[in-house]
């Protein structure tokens, strides 16, 4: 998106400018509220750090305020899936009327890892502090082997 530079009202103008109040009406309608919503997937993704261990790979996922059983890992043709999903508390009829402000999001988070490169038998899966913690083994390449071949 462009950027739109502060009016500068100089002597002798006049003091109206249509574009000023298109643009202070756009950041109060669309600013604040919604204003998470319109940046790069901070409601529907969740941060990871990925470390190379040597031997193994380590994923850590910031999952804070989640319980250990709304997280789910899946494993299909080398893609690891991890979805969490956190429900909200004040949906229940009776719950709603006491809140005051809600700003916490609810709702299915998801990402995918391509795992081409790990031995997806022995990955190890922690929970601890709202931080998953993802212990993954490299695969261990083939050595060619040399054989003989004998002439017909």
């Amino acid at each position: 998106m462009f950027e739109i530079r502060p009016y500068r009202r100089r002597r002798n103008e006049i003091s109206y400018n249509p574009f000023r109040e298109m643009e202070d009406f756009e950041r109060r309608f669309f600013g604040e509220p919604f204003e998470s919503f319109f940046r790069s997937g901070d409601i529907a993704e969740f941060k990871t750090d990925i470390t190379d261990e040597g031997d193994s790979y380590v994923l850590e996922a910031d999952l804070p305020g989640f319980d250990k059983k709304d997280i789910h890992l899946d494993l299909f043709d080398n893609t690891l899936t991890v979805n969490a999903e956190r429900h909200s508390e004040h949906e229940e009829k009776d719950k709603k009327e006491k809140y005051v402000r809600v700003e916490r999001s609810y709702g299915k988070y998801s990402r995918q890892f391509d795992v081409s490169a790990v031995d997806t038998e022995n990955i190890k899966a922690k929970y601890e502090n709202g931080v998953l913690r993802l212990t993954m083994p490299k695969k261990q390449e083939a050595c060619p082997e040399s054989k003989h071949l004998e002439i017909e």
